[in-house]
């Protein structure tokens, strides 16, 4: 047994767990390449869509069984109408319907420009409980030139056939009364079927804006 393999065993238990010792600059200079079967993690863009004046942002491909987690990011997603609210909903049959029965939670910050108030703020208008329609994510936003919506939405494992579907978002809003919104919100489509499409829209009123749509490996 040559000195670096006496060395390497030696600093592995009886359970075969490595110790501290045996992990060193010179042995993980050592290590040349990777097996093919492990995960090194990332994000692997699937969709870009881009709505210039637009009713609402579809995703109705790629959403499968390859990755566990999708995301949505949202840049400067303008309101075309005063006081919208930027909002989404699944499918399940590749978008001929979006209406699945979610139940959620939300609740944002806010600041006013004018620092006349603030608040956090449990927002149970913008909750759903059983619910088909489509979820908000922003309240109220601004259609200012200079006014966007920007964050992104997590949803896990949409291939499931056994669990519901969890989801999380986050999205930081310029409001239409000069004030910025962060909302925090997340629920599950309580649904045993496959989601396989996602619409995004204002609840009145046309977008501008980019939504891109990553894999999770």
């Amino acid at each position: 047994m040559g000195t670096i393999t006496r060395s390497f065993a030696n600093n592995i238990t009886t359970s075969g767990l490595l110790l501290p010792a045996s992990l060193t600059n010179n042995s993980i200079a050592n290590v040349t390449a990777y097996n093919a079967s492990v995960s090194t993690g990332g994000m692997v863009l699937l969709s870009t869509q881009t709505a210039s004046n637009s009713a609402s942002i579809s995703f109705t491909s790629s959403i499968n069984s390859t990755y566990k987690e999708y995301q949505f990011w949202f840049y400067d997603i303008h309101a075309r109408t005063d006081k919208a609210y930027f909002s989404y909903n699944f499918s399940t049959d590749s978008g001929s319907n979006y209406n699945v029965t979610k139940t959620s939670t939300l609740f944002g910050a806010y600041q006013f420009e004018n620092n006349t108030a603030q608040d956090l703020t449990f927002r149970a208008d913008q909750c759903l409980a059983q619910s088909t329609g489509f979820q908000t994510l922003s309240r109220e936003s601004g259609s200012d030139a200079d006014q966007s919506d920007n964050g992104f939405i997590k949803l896990f494992n949409p291939s499931s056939t056994t669990y519901v579907k969890h989801y999380i978002a986050r999205i930081s809003s310029s409001q239409a009364d000069d004030a910025v919104l962060d909302n925090f919100s997340s629920g599950y489509g309580n649904t045993t079927s496959a989601i396989n499409a996602v619409q995004f829209k204002m609840t009145t009123g046309n977008m501008d804006g980019t939504i891109l749509m990553y894999g999770i490996v």
